[in-house]
Formats: structure tokens, C-alpha cells, sequence
């Protein structure tokens, strides 16, 4: 018997399972009216099962929902919405062409006569909701015409004047810049004192340190543990959802570096970045660390040809190699994963195979025709080797989860057998999980006497996974560090600091 709880809910041994697989083993979880509680785990942990059942998506198999320590039987998300339970999802549910105040009243627009909108009193009660949680958005305007941190803030705001007690946020600042996840967080801390219970689910671990009261880590579909946000470290709550402590994700096998590949000889590219020089050796992992603006990212692009170069030079196993576009890049064997890689690293609306292909097609055609069993035979492969999680290598890209869209990014030039990969943040946006994943993959890469240059603004991943690492700031490079010597201070003092006159300076 459960004792009445007045502001809770509860989930108590949730279980849940699909033909030939278990999502849910004895779930429990529970979140106070005004907690914001973060619900964690790698892909395929149960998170969205979970969220699923609560908003009556999915039928459990067994175990109990109880708000306010009363059962909660929840067959439909209209229930859900009963019981005062709300979702605001990454693909928002809103309808774009008509105005905020329409989209505060569908299917209830308030009426002066029968068939005759109020409009007034349309946009007056909309934008007195609006006003009410702090949104500074104009009524009137199209969802359309909206950014997407005020898309959000509209649809949040739309959930709340339907009596809202519980809400589950999953993944809101997918799409939104740093200022405007700032602006979200506002209201959502205006939620909690409002006494709404928040369910918060994000694989970027700043934010759940930032927002969230406490944390719950589901992994392989039970709970592996609960606890107060200031009770727990960042490297506590890895380890709980990947099994591993942070020193063993980054505990990658090292060879012994070999000959010189790429050397970089005084490359300028103005105003980016300038006198830049430095060298990459078969079997090495040289890191590039710089705050934003230092110009690290143009750098890659011009190394591959994709930014243009003011002079200096780039010499490939020894001879001088100054490429004009990307194409040569590539057929000199340089392969470039992006930071975006959904415009920059992928063709979204293709399927797994053209995707993993489409650098090398060459290697597998005759007279310009493709021979297609080759192709789906070593796509295969690569799905099988990469642990890459898709129905099928038909399956269209945009499908994917982003741990496995990047390791198709990847796989494309594991395809191409490129010598040297450029790899620009390459774990932002991907969950625990599918970075443990991204790091094998470099691994194998230094295994094989591959190079690779990470460009990567998260300080235990530079210095864990890098040889050496090249400090760059506004342009210039600052410092180079050896792995042995590497530290967050050591970098961030060589990242921030310039002599007078603009010129690299080093640290005392």
C-alpha cells in the first residue's frame, strides 16, 4: 500500500520487453512536485520506453504509476494529459503555419457569436499566459516565423495553461544555440517554482549538472542507481551508465609513432588563423585544443581544401601538397568528419550504404557502373565492425540516433582507407555510450598506422585520448604539450593568452 503523497510521482517496478529484447527490468523511479529530476543513459538504456509508458504510448507489462500516492492507470497520452502529465519533445508537436495565440487555442478558439472568433480575446488571453511565465513572444506571429528556443517556450507555455503538474523534457536543447538553451533553462527554473516536477533528459552532462536536483541512471533497462546532483560527481555518473570509470573510456592502446605523414609549414589563412606549423606522425593522435574563435576548425578546412590559404605550406609524406579543394583532399588521403555532420559530413536523406560509399564508389564500379553486391557486402561489414545499430544499410540516415549517424561519418573514410582523418569534435551531440564507441574507433585507426588530428573542446577528452596537443588562440598557436605534461590548467592558460601585440605568448 502506498501512503499518500501529495506532489510525487512514482514508478514502481516497471517492466517492459519487445519480442527478443528486455527494455524495462523492475523500473523505479520518483519526482517531487518542484524537483527537476534528470533521467540519464546511453542509447538503448530505456529511457524513452520509460517516458513512453508515462504518457500511455506503451503498456507496461507490470508495475504500478502513482501520483500523489494514488495508482494512475494510463492507457493513451490523452490520460496522460488527465493525470497532468506532458512531454516536450526535440520534434515539437505544434502547428507552424498558425499564429501562437491560434496554436494556445486549437480545437477551443474562443467565440463573440456561433461561428464567429473572438480574435481579441485570442491574442489578450494568450499573451497574458505568455506573460505569466516571463515570454517575451509577439502572439500574433506564425510558429514559423519563431526561433527555435521560442518554438519551445510557445509549446511549454500551451502545455502549462492545460494544468500541467508533470512534465518530461527529452532532449530540448537539441536545436537550440548556447544563449538560447540559456533562455530555456530560465523557464524551466520558472516551472519549478511554479512547483511543476520536471523530468529532464539530456546525454550532455553540463546540463544536468546546471539544472537538475537529483539523477536517475537507467542502463540495459534497470536502474543502476539514484542520487542528489550534489552528491555525485561527473565521473560517478559515467561510470554508472557505462560501467567504466572516465580513465578507462580514454585508456585507448598506443603505438610507438612512426614516419612523418603531414607536416604543416607556416599556413595562413587570414583572419582565422596564422604562421601556423607543426607535424603528424603514422600511429599518433595529435590534439587540437582553442576556446572559441581560435581558429582551429578553419584550420582543419584548410588543410582539406575546403577554406582557401593565404600562403604556407602542407607536405603529404614528403612532397609539397597545397590542396585547392577537397576532391584532391580526398585522393591524397585525407578524410574530414566535421563538426556538423549533418550538413557538412553526411547526405541526410540517403541511405547507410550510399552514405559509407559515396568517397569511394570508384573502388567498386566498372566503367561507371556500380557493382552493387560489393557494395552491400562491405557496407555489411562495416556495420558489423562499428557496432553500427540500423535495421538495414538501406535504412535513410536521418533515422539513425547521432552516435550512429557519426560513426557512418566516420565509416565513410575507413571505407576510403584514408591515411590521415581530420576529426572536428567528433563526439558532440552523441550520447556516453556511442563515445566510448568513437574512441575504439580511433584506437583501431592508430592500430592500423592511421593518423588522426582531434580538434575537440572537452578537456578530458583531448588530454585522455591525444600524444601530443597543439594550443591554439585567436589565430595563433600557443603551445604544444606532450601527453605526459598535459593538464586542464596548462591548457586553458596557454588557450586564453596573448602577448600585447597580439602575438602567441607563452606561459610563464
Amino acid at each position: 500500500m502506498i501512503p499518500n503523497e501529495p506532489g510525487s510521482l512514482r514508478v514502481a517496478g516497471i517492466h517492459k520487453s519487445f519480442p527478443g529484447v528486455q527494455a524495462l527490468d523492475d523500473v523505479n523511479l520518483e519526482v517531487k512536485s518542484g524537483e527537476i529530476h534528470a533521467l540519464v543513459g546511453e542509447n538503448g538504456a530505456g529511457k524513452s520506453t520509460l517516458i513512453k509508458i508515462l504518457m500511455g504510448v506503451y503498456q507496461k507489462d507490470a508495475g504500478e504509476i502513482y501520483i500523489d500516492g494514488v495508482e494512475a492507470h494510463i492507457h493513451s497520452p490523452v490520460e496522460a494529459a488527465r493525470h497532468g502529465l506532458h512531454a516536450v519533445y526535440q520534434d515539437l508537436v505544434i502547428a507552424p503555419e498558425l499564429s501562437v495565440g491560434e496554436n494556445f487555442f486549437i480545437g477551443n478558439l474562443p467565440m463573440r457569436a456561433p461561428g464567429v472568433v473572438n480574435w481579441k480575446g485570442v491574442y489578450r488571453q494568450a499573451g497574458e499566459k505568455l506573460k505569466a511565465l516571463g515570454i517575451n513572444v509577439d502572439q500574433r506571429r506564425t510558429i514559423l516565423d519563431l526561433s527555435p528556443v521560442e518554438q519551445s517556450m510557445v509549446t511549454i507555455a500551451k502545455i502549462v495553461q492545460g494544468q500541467a503538474r508533470f512534465m518530461i523534457f527529452d532532449e530540448p536543447t537539441a536545436r537550440l544555440t548556447t544563449d538560447e538553451t540559456r533562455q530555456l533553462f530560465e523557464l524551466i527554473q520558472r516551472l519549478k517554482q511554479n512547483n511543476l516536477g520536471i523530468i529532464y533528459i539530456s546525454h550532455r552532462m553540463e546540463e544536468i549538472f546546471e539544472i537538475c536536483d537529483s539523477v536517475t541512471v537507467l542502463r540495459d533497462g534497470r536502474v543502476v542507481g539514484s542520487e542528489q546532483i550534489s552528491q555525485v560527481t561527473e565521473g560517478r555518473l559515467i561510470s554508472m551508465m557505462v560501467g567504466r570509470t572516465i580513465e578507462e573510456m580514454y585508456n585507448i592502446r598506443r603505438g610507438q609513432a612512426g614516419e612523418v605523414l603531414l607536416e604543416v609549414r607556416g599556413l595562413t589563412s587570414a583572419p582565422h588563423f596564422k604562421d601556423v606549423s607543426f607535424t603528424l606522425r603514422q600511429g599518433e593522435v595529435l590534439g587540437l585544443f582553442g576556446l572559441v574563435g581560435a581558429g582551429r576548425t578553419n584550420l582543419l578546412r584548410a588543410i582539406f581544401g575546403a577554406n582557401r590559404v593565404d600562403r604556407g605550406q602542407v607536405v603529404l609524406q614528403g612532397k609539397t601538397c597545397l590542396f585547392r579543394e577537397p576532391h584532391q583532399a580526398i585522393l591524397a588521403g585525407i578524410g574530414l568528419v566535421p563538426e556538423d555532420r549533418k550538413t557538412q559530413g553526411l547526405a541526410m536523406p540517403l541511405s547507410v550504404s550510399h552514405n559509407m560509399n559515396i568517397t569511394s564508389y570508384k573502388d567498386i564500379s566498372s566503367a561507371g557502373v556500380v557493382h552493387r553486391r560489393q557494395e552491400r557486402s562491405r557496407t555489411e561489414k562495416m556495420v558489423q565492425e562499428l557496432s553500427i545499430r540500423t535495421p538495414s544499410v538501406r535504412q535513410i540516415v536521418e533515422h539513425l540516433s547521432g552516435g550512429n549517424q557519426q560513426k557512418v561519418a566516420i565509416a565513410k573514410w575507413l571505407c576510403r582507407d584514408a591515411d590521415i582523418l581530420l576529426m572536428d569534435e567528433p563526439t558532440t551531440g552523441v550520447d556516453v555510450g556511442a563515445k566510448v564507441e568513437i574512441y575504439a574507433l580511433i584506437e583501431g585507426l592508430i592500430q592500423r598506422r592511421k593518423a588522426v588530428i582531434l580538434c575537440s573542446s572537452y578537456l578530458p577528452e583531448v588530454i585522455g585520448l591525444s600524444d601530443r596537443i597543439l594550443v591554439m588562440a585567436e589565430g595563433n598557436v600557443t603551445g604544444e604539450v606532450t601527453r605526459q605534461d598535459a593538464n586542464e590548467e596548462l591548457l586553458l592558460t596557454l588557450a586564453s593568452r596573448l602577448s600585447e601585440n597580439g602575438t602567441a605568448a607563452k606561459p610563464e
